[in-house]
């Protein structure tokens, strides 16, 4: 039996990664420089959960995932429709 799978189906665990560090980093930079002033005299515990208590959410549910298509539209846009490699099975 043998079926064609694309292989942009599911993008690496590389790809995931930088694509969630991409996210990830400005989002905090961002929170780190908003939140300066409100918690000048907070612990650093505090200030850490209040910041990945919006940025954890934000990142999982709306800019990865938004990210994430954008690069697989790139990526179909560079490789050919019929490269997809036929997988015995």
């Amino acid at each position: 039996m043998t079926s064609t799978v694309s292989t942009l189906s599911v993008p690496s665990v590389h790809l995931r990664a930088v694509v969630t560090w991409c996210a990830i980093f400005p989002m905090v930079s961002v929170g780190m420089s908003v939140m300066a002033p409100f918690t000048t005299g907070w612990p650093l515990v505090l200030r850490t959960l209040v910041l990945t208590a919006f940025v954890v959410p934000a990142a999982v549910y709306v800019v990865v995932p938004r990210l994430l298509a954008g690069t697989q539209r790139i990526i179909r846009r560079r490789v050919p429709a019929d490269s997809a490699k036929p997988v015995c099975g």
